[in-house]
């Protein structure tokens, strides 16, 4: 693992008054020898990130020949579209220098957990080719991810949403405008990225209706998607080595990866 990358050179577009010196980056773990880099997004309600779903997560991954990006994306009190742009910049930041990362450009995913899954799922229906004649590089590049892992992910800011994370993305005051275009069960698009899913059925916090709605989206566009919905857990297991049962996740989730030739 090597140093932090900041997302920008100069402050970070969009930033909240009195933050305009935070600045979002990418922690790498490159792993010799591979050509896929998966970018993870922790968790923790868009007002802090989950440590136990950043490094460790990278750390799997590196384990199994991946590597990885944790991004630190900025949470409250920046608000939408800072989290977003973070995201879109940190993908087009890995395909800009994926030569030098020794990674294939097609071969870059996201994976979050909770919030993080939400920003990522985000990230999967809200993308755009680039701008090629721009002069950033990164900017020329598309933002869309290959592939999308998404843990007990928050996907609806509807009923069954969690409040905390929209209150801390979109505000007190939501639109009904901006409630519909962050629920990303009703931005599938037909070029949406196939997508591995799990959650627990009793998730407290954030109902599994969040992961159902997805995969019924996606299925909807003839999206392929592997959907695991384990009986039992808390919500926030990242991980879950402690846990028996649910923690197969990370091997479903290896198999998923090879199956879909990375």
């Amino acid at each position: 693992m090597s140093s932090m990358i900041p997302l920008w050179e100069k402050p970070a577009p969009y930033a909240a008054t009195g933050h305009e010196g935070e600045m979002p980056h990418l922690i790498p773990f490159l792993q010799p020898g591979s050509e896929s880099a998966v970018i993870v997004c922790p968790g923790g309600g868009y007002g802090h990130l989950a440590d136990h779903e950043g490094a460790p997560v990278a750390e799997w991954l590196n384990r199994a020949g991946i590597s990885a990006f944790v991004l630190q994306y900025r949470v409250a009190p920046h608000r939408h579209p800072a989290p977003k742009a973070d995201g879109q910049r940190a993908i087009r930041h890995v395909r800009a220098y994926a030569e030098q990362y020794g990674i294939n450009p097609s071969k870059i995913a996201v994976l979050g957990f909770s919030a993080g899954g939400h920003l990522s799922a985000t990230l999967g229906t809200q993308y755009d080719e680039g701008q090629p004649d721009h002069e950033d590089v990164i900017e020329r590049q598309s933002s869309r991810p290959d592939r999308v892992i998404l843990c007990y992910p928050v996907i609806t800011m509807k009923s069954y949403g969690h409040a905390g994370s929209r209150i801390h993305l979109l505000g007190e005051n939501a639109t009904e405008d901006q409630i519909q275009a962050f629920s990303a069960e009703h931005q599938v698009r037909s070029d949406a990225p196939p997508a591995f899913i799990w959650h627990t059925s009793d998730d407290q916090a954030v109902p599994v209706e969040n992961s159902l709605r997805y995969a019924l989206a996606l299925g909807t566009q003839g999206i392929p998607y592997d959907l695991h919905v384990f009986e039992k857990g808390p919500h926030g297991l990242g991980l879950a080595e402690n846990d028996r049962t649910v923690r197969v996740w990370s091997e479903l989730c290896l198999t998923w990866l090879k199956n879909q030739g990375w």
